[in-house]
């Protein structure tokens, strides 16, 4: 491979089989796997209501992985920006940059199920405007001693900004989607970018990416102007074990206990709209999910990286029923037999 590929840990804190409290021991304990390993990044998800929603407030969660690592940066993936009131954003933001000593990141979006928003009793058709007056009162906050702002869902007069972020203006913004729209959205303002899909969607995605950021990458009011390089990176669920035969005995239980969650909320509302998209046979055969022995993942995500252009690979190793000792173990071989390649 020509290019250099950063790789990054991505989670959800889905209820498993265990006790809450042995479920973020569990995460702490392979993120410190993944801090001495030379990960670059840890990234949240971010939900409410459902069995996935065990980190519901992602800060908190950084708060102790601040304190248990010391390379590892770290983001939400994502802030979901119509549930936050802008001033506390900016407060609980600084604070984390101090306490990780400049390691925190920034993932924000307007959220893609309306029934997590309804939790908060939030308007699903408004969330785009208030995402967009959210975004602009972050950026004003973070850049000025005093914040002034007056806009339709929110007002701030005179409001002394006493807490700056270590990282100046602001550390670096993150913008997950898979649709078209929201490549073209993350490409002209310079965010990293995080998607998810087929090896042929992503593919098309990261150069619709480039194609805008280049027609933008003069624009003075890009959100993620300060970062010169960002990160283009796709997203795969991953076990690996000695065998294709061992790997898919695990897995594919350990998946549909994720199934389950992740859908739970839409099904609690009778909508099955994303049924098909989490499907373990689609997302099998799609290889958003990569499952088998240490030269088939590899092949896979090698032939990934070299269609796609990516910079950022991102796995998320920790899903569903899977244990402690079962993810530990796939991470492991990644890090021994697939990360060396992917990192030279």
């Amino acid at each position: 491979m020509a290019a250099k590929v950063d790789v990054g840990l991505f989670d959800w804190l889905d209820r498993g089989s265990n006790s809450t409290a042995d479920l973020y021991e569990s995460r702490l304990k392979l993120i410190e796997l993944a801090d001495k390993a030379g990960f670059y990044g840890y990234h949240l998800a971010e939900h409410h209501g459902t069995p996935l929603g065990m980190a519901p407030s992602p800060a908190l969660f950084f708060s102790a992985l601040a304190q248990r690592t010391t390379q590892i940066r770290f983001s939400p993936m994502a802030y979901l920006l119509p549930l936050y009131h802008p001033l506390r954003l900016i407060e609980e933001v600084c604070m984390l940059d101090h306490l990780s000593q400049g390691r925190v990141e920034v993932g924000i979006s307007r959220g893609v199920s309306p029934y997590e928003i309804g939790c908060y009793n939030v308007d699903p058709e408004t969330t785009r405007e208030i995402f967009a007056e959210t975004l602009d009162i972050y950026r004003a906050g973070m850049c000025n001693e005093v914040l002034e702002h007056s806009g339709k869902h929110y007002q701030f007069h005179d409001v002394p900004m006493e807490m700056q972020p270590l990282q100046r203006p602001y550390p670096p913004l993150w913008y997950p989607s898979f649709s078209e729209a929201g490549a073209a959205y993350a490409a002209q303002h310079g965010f990293n970018y995080l998607c998810l899909g087929p090896p042929a969607l992503v593919t098309q995605l990261m150069a619709h990416y480039d194609t805008v950021a280049a027609q933008h990458v003069n624009d003075p009011v890009r959100f993620n102007g300060h970062v010169a390089t960002p990160k283009r990176g796709a997203m795969r669920q991953i076990f690996i074990a000695d065998t294709d035969e061992a790997a898919m005995a695990i897995a594919k239980p350990a998946y549909e206990n994720w199934y389950n969650s992740i859908t739970q909320l839409w099904h609690r509302h009778g909508d099955s709209s994303y049924d098909g998209f989490f499907g373990w046979d689609g997302c099998f055969a799609g290889e958003t999910i990569l499952i088998g022995s240490v030269s088939k993942v590899r092949d896979q995500i090698q032939q990934l990286v070299a269609d796609s252009g990516i910079n950022y690979f991102v796995g998320s190793f920790a899903w569903g029923s899977l244990s402690l000792e079962q993810s530990r173990q796939s991470l492991e071989l990644f890090i021994s037999e697939i990360m060396p390649e992917l990192q030279n």
